[in-house]
């Protein structure tokens, strides 16, 4: 659904919603003076729509020392589309982005251990066909997240 056919309640409770998934329908309702039923109808096409998903954000970390990886890819165009499709059968690949500039992929991945980055880095993306250079960069800091950015992981 174009954006165009939003209207000023779908925006808010797109806003309201990603504040806080948790708030009740009729509390939506009573803030905005419409139904319940109203609110309800209107979560759900939105989320039929795909323009809102309700899921619940884990701490990937947990009691693991998991690092965040982040693995750029030069790739030749035409090859683009086969490589990504390649890249989405690896269980490692949390993320795959079409980006502009000296790379055409960013990949992001979660690692337990260096050996688990090099297998999937060196071993399973640069050789494929199509991939001239990869690059990658390991998270040491997080400093800030925000969680409605990009979800990397299941």
């Amino acid at each position: 659904m174009p954006k165009e056919t939003l209207d000023e309640l779908d925006l808010q409770l797109i806003k309201l919603l990603g504040q806080d998934s948790r708030i009740s329908n009729l509390k939506i309702a009573s803030q905005y003076n419409v139904t319940e039923g109203t609110v309800r109808s209107r979560i759900k096409r939105l989320e039929r729509e795909n323009l809102i998903r309700f899921t619940a954000v884990t701490n990937v970390r947990g009691d693991r020392r998991v690092r965040l990886a982040f693995i750029r890819v030069q790739a030749d165009l035409e090859q683009v589309p086969d490589i990504t499709a390649r890249l989405k059968e690896l269980p490692s690949v949390g993320a795959i982005l079409v980006t502009m500039g000296r790379f055409n992929l960013l990949v992001i991945s979660l690692f337990d251990d260096l050996d688990d980055l090099h297998l999937t880095a060196s071993e399973q993306i640069l050789s494929m066909p199509g991939v001239r250079h990869i690059e990658t960069a390991i998270e040491m800091k997080t400093l800030k997240t925000n969680f409605r950015v990009a979800r990397i992981i299941d």
